[in-house]
């Protein structure tokens, strides 16, 4: 199967809300068979699992996509897998882990301030609630149309005792 039909068929699978989460991973474990490249997939299969709530078994993937050189033949999917394994870390209990990942999160147009904002989720699963509130609106500030000085201000000062 060409690159090109490959992505497309991911794309549809993932766009497709007609089927169950069991199905999906069904069809995207044909489609990682299948994969141009075995970084690409382990990381759709992964998503798969994570995102129909299997997060030990997204982890087993998305540590061989990572283990496959995800990062050098996909850098906007491997900027999503730092969100979304770090998000799985997360959930397995596994915080430490997740806020090392997020705190060294790559900055790409594909993931945005989403490393941030699951930053902010991991610091206060941490119990660092004010640490992640701070990263939380310092992830929104740029978007502000107005208070942006304010805002930075106040986010500074949450840390800051």
């Amino acid at each position: 199967m060409s690159t090109g039909n490959w992505e497309r068929r991911v794309a549809a699978l993932w766009a497709d809300e007609t089927i169950g989460d069991q199905r999906r991973i069904e069809l995207m474990r044909s489609l990682a068979g299948a994969a141009p490249h075995p970084a690409l997939g382990w990381f759709e299969l992964g998503g798969a699992f994570d995102s129909a709530g299997y997060e030990a078994e997204a982890d087993v993937h998305y540590a061989a996509a990572t283990a496959a050189g995800l990062d050098t033949v996909d850098a906007g999917r491997a900027a999503q897998m730092v969100v979304q394994h770090a998000s799985t870390l997360r959930n397995l209990g596994r915080v430490d882990e997740a806020l090392a990942m997020l705190q060294d999160a790559p900055e790409h147009p594909a993931t945005g301030a989403a490393p941030r904002v699951f930053l902010a989720l991991a610091l206060h699963s941490a119990g660092r609630q004010d640490e992640a509130l701070r990263v939380a609106i310092e992830a929104v500030e740029p978007t502000l149309p107005r208070y942006r000085r304010s805002v930075r201000a106040y986010a500074k000062a949450l840390t800051e005792r």
